[in-house]
């Protein structure tokens, strides 16, 4: 049977220990041929602290970790030696299912696809919505504040209408400059 992809619940804040572990092990405990990778689901996220730009790495789904294995044999019965290695693995709960049933390949792919969407587009921290107010918090309209008019995911930039000196002006934006009222 081929290998499958299996959910793993990890105790909050130890998937990357999980699989650091997982990946460690794999050739002192001789389990080249049952797993064959190892995935933690992370997207970038932009936020603004102390007036800078910082970007840091988000869990998509906190407290799993998935796995490629080969946990069933052809009758669908478990493979105890792989079972073990994974229950035994500190930081692991258990498989999302007992017994444990295989994620479908499309889902993991669909999972893998929007992991390296958003390698290339930082997602801000917030989100936010037209007509809503908000605080600029970076650059020359510091400590103005605005009215967003229309959002652009794509390229991470608000239209604000601002009011300078008595008169509404369109300033375009980036995510992180600016903050909910």
């Amino acid at each position: 049977m081929p290998n499958q992809w299996f959910i793993i619940q990890t105790l909050s804040g130890q998937e990357h220990k999980v699989k650091e572990s997982i990946e460690k092990r794999i050739k002192p405990d001789e389990m080249q041929d049952y797993i064959k990778e190892v995935l933690v689901p992370m997207e970038k996220v932009v936020e603004v602290r102390n007036q800078k730009k910082t970007v840091s790495n988000r869990k998509l789904w906190p407290g799993y970790v998935f796995v490629e294995m080969l946990l069933l044999d052809d009758d669908r019965r478990l493979i105890e030696k792989p079972w073990y290695f994974i229950r035994e693995t500190q930081g692991v709960i258990g498989f999302l299912s007992d017994p444990p049933q295989p994620t479908p390949t499309e889902e993991v792919e669909a999972i893998k696809s929007q992991i390296s969407a958003a390698e290339e587009t930082e997602k801000p921290k917030v989100n936010f919505a037209v007509g809503e107010t908000i605080k600029i918090n970076n650059g020359p309209f510091l400590n103005f504040s605005g009215v967003i008019e229309e959002i652009d995911p794509e390229r991470g930039k608000l239209k604000v209408t601002v009011n300078i000196f008595g008169r509404n002006t369109p300033v375009d934006l980036e995510y992180w400059q600016v903050e909910k009222a």
